[in-house]
């Protein structure tokens, strides 16, 4: 094989990039200065919200929107099972339990009626809802708002994969129709900062609240002391809370503001490669089926999940992927349904949900990444089509 591998994803870093790190390395401050703010109000311009604020993860993003909105022991969040651990595993962070909801077989994203599925068995406990826009391709946030606000839910959207992606209220994480939304700048993301996440509401007193947690539940602006008030001294904080410390690093913020100036030209990548796959895979229909396009969503796919008939093919899952690779192509599966890992059934049980079960025997991920040329995809589509016949 003399062509290069081609990841399933991958950062996309340029000169620009290291040199705004660069400049951070040679400059005062590595963590808690002022690349930190310039980059949650680029960033809140960006998705059109009020407020972002940045951290450590989208881990501790989820986290700190959970917490700031009070969700805690004997609650219940709602969580589709079709998701990375991560969105099931804050809602136990803050104390509470987790229903996992069932997903449409084809997308993998939760529905307005999996919801209410899921809110008859959380019954009188139920808190939070926490849609994940899979993929890039965003739910149906009109029917999912009208089922949640009906019950007194609050609504935390997991946008990890869909920055960058345009729907009919606006840009992902514009919380029109939330009240948060959290963000991943993991390196295979639409935006990398090698690590890190990003809070963004319509509401201050979250943006206060998750400000707070990130840093140990610090307050140091004098005017909001409660306790020191009119005899604080200026090195005075107060901690008006229990919080974490998930703090992002400057450094990580540079590299975020960087790359965020190039979210229009990365978007538009990855929505030509994704509109070059479902030309390039549509003669291998119906054992590969490429992700539809569905207007008026514009989306910007974080991951090519493809669904595939293995029985059909007559080859398995792990076996196609060997094949691939053997090829020069690297793939992916997004996700293993959460209720069926170890710990949730330890926790909660077995349970069946048709959806997710039908969407995850289906899915692979096919590599997706701006720095991919148009003939990459021809690669991939050829590679499939070989492996699908054999070794």
């Amino acid at each position: 094989m003399t062509q290069a591998f081609l990841p399933y994803g991958r950062h996309s870093i340029d000169e620009g990039d290291i040199a705004a790190v660069t400049r951070v390395l040679r400059g005062d401050f590595l963590t808690t200065g002022p690349e930190i703010p310039a980059f949650e109000v680029e960033f809140a311009a960006a998705v059109d919200a009020p407020h972002a604020v940045a951290c450590s993860s989208a881990t501790a993003a989820l986290h700190m929107a959970l917490a700031g909105l009070g969700v805690g022991e004997g609650d219940v969040c709602i969580v589709p099972s079709i998701t990375f651990l991560a969105t099931a595993n804050a809602s136990l962070y803050c104390g509470a339990d987790v229903v996992f909801a069932d997903v449409d077989a084809a997308t993998g994203l939760m529905t307005p009626e999996t919801l209410t599925e899921a809110l008859n068995l959380a019954g009188e406990r139920a808190r939070a809802v926490l849609p994940v826009h899979l993929a890039g391709a965003l739910c149906d946030m009109t029917g999912i708002e009208a089922v949640a606000r009906k019950a007194g839910l609050l609504i935390v959207e997991d946008s990890c994969h869909a920055l960058g992606t345009v729907g009919p209220d606006g840009p992902a994480g514009n919380c029109a129709r939330s009240d948060a939304a959290t963000f991943s700048f993991h390196p295979v993301k639409t935006l990398a900062a090698g690590e890190g996440g990003m809070v963004t509401t319509r509401k201050p007193e979250l943006a206060r609240a998750t400000s707070q947690l990130r840093s140990h539940g610090v307050e140091r602006d004098i005017a909001a002391f409660t306790r020191f008030n009119g005899k604080a001294e200026p090195w005075t904080y107060e901690m008006q809370a229990l919080g974490y410390n998930y703090r992002m690093p400057d450094i990580n913020a540079a590299l975020g503001r960087s790359q965020l100036a190039k979210l229009g030209l990365f978007a538009d990548r990855r929505r030509h490669l994704s509109q070059l796959y479902r030309e390039q895979l549509a003669h291998l229909a119906p054992l590969v089926q490429a992700p539809v396009a569905q207007p008026p969503v514009d989306a910007c796919r974080h991951l090519m999940n493809v669904a595939i008939d293995f029985d059909g093919a007559g080859v398995t899952r792990a076996e196609l992927m060997d094949r691939l690779r053997s090829r020069g192509v690297g793939s992916q599966v997004h996700y293993t349904p959460v209720h069926t890992q170890p710990y949730y059934v330890t926790l909660y049980g077995e349970m069946t949900l048709t959806g997710a079960e039908t969407y995850y025997a289906r899915t692979l991920s096919l590599p997706l990444y701006p720095d991919m040329a148009d003939g990459d995809v021809g690669r991939v589509a050829q590679a499939l089509a070989e492996s699908l016949g054999g070794p």
